[in-house]
């Protein structure tokens, strides 16, 4: 089977890169080179803002890992400056993951890809970069993909969008879609960094303390990808929507400690969080995948 990545050149295409390839006849295509440690595999140079450049990337292709994306809100009043010197314009977060994500369906469409697996963000949720600075409505824990969204900025709605954007393509076409909800990808050195640089809580998270290693990112993707395929001894919809993130926080407290602490008015919702619990509930990718998260960053502790 022939896969796309695109996004090739990222961090995290890495490590799906690896995951996938003495399995599956890989494309990458990306507007940078990847590493050089891919450079064995096929590199379509292009930009998911350009409709002719998706169009080459998915010929003979019959599924994606769509990767590629413009990574936070460069058009948020406490982001603008950084992008403006960095000569990102205002609306590169909404193209890229909105128009982009677009170009590339349609293109997929038109080549009759079969199957779609796309990085999206927990950031759906809307809980990070609020620019109103009002707290997130925190209405049941641990969060669940039935929680409702309620996104402020370009980032977290082009995620969020992202994942009715899929949804309509099954619907009108019958293209297998999937869309993951990462939190705070980490891949080892980072791990490592977070043991060391830990300390005591001194406030709430309005992050959720969420984590993921990268490597069980890219074995999410691949078991997401393979179930649609009917790989696996287990079925799934011909589109969802997954959180995924670590079992636990990267917080040292305990979780329903860090909630009776900064959020009591919780505490009853957290009544049945455990240990260092994640405030962010994966059981649905878990069971419809058999997905595991194996990495830690607790065990570099001293």
């Amino acid at each position: 089977m022939r896969v796309l990545i695109t996004g090739a050149s990222g961090k995290l295409a890495g490590f799906i890169i690896r995951e996938l390839r003495d399995q599956y006849q890989l494309v990458l295509t990306s507007r940078r080179k990847p590493d050089a440690e891919f450079s064995d595999l096929p590199w379509i140079e292009g930009d998911l803002n350009s409709f002719s450049d998706c169009q080459q990337a998915v010929d003979g292709i019959e599924a994606i890992q769509h990767l590629g994306a413009q990574p936070n809100p460069v058009d948020h009043p406490q982001l603008r400056q950084q992008a403006q010197e960095n000569e990102i314009p205002f609306d590169a977060t909404f193209k890229t993951n909105m128009l982009g994500t677009y170009y590339l369906m349609q293109a997929a469409v038109k080549t009759k890809v079969k199957i779609v697996v796309m990085a999206g963000s927990n950031c759906a949720l809307g809980h990070g970069f609020r620019i109103s600075e009002t707290p997130f409505p925190i209405q049941k824990l641990p969060i669940d993909e039935t929680h409702p969204c309620f996104p402020e900025d370009s980032y977290s709605f082009s995620k969020r969008a992202g994942e009715e954007l899929l949804a309509s393509y099954t619907r009108a076409y019958g293209v297998r879609t999937y869309m993951t909800r990462p939190a705070g990808i980490t891949p080892p050195e980072r791990r490592q960094s977070m043991a060391e640089n830990v300390k005591p809580a001194t406030g709430w998270n309005p992050w959720l303390w969420c984590w993921v290693g990268s490597e069980d990112v890219a074995t999410a993707h691949r078991l997401v990808m393979e179930a649609s395929m009917g790989k696996l001894d287990r079925s799934i919809p011909q589109h969802d929507v997954y959180f995924l993130n670590a079992a636990d926080t990267s917080a040292l407290e305990p979780s329903a400690e860090l909630v009776k602490k900064f959020k009591p008015e919780l505490a009853d919702q957290a009544r049945n969080i455990v240990g260092h619990q994640s405030f962010l509930d994966c059981q649905k990718l878990e069971r419809a995948v058999g997905w595991k998260h194996q990495t830690s960053w607790r065990s570099h502790l001293k």
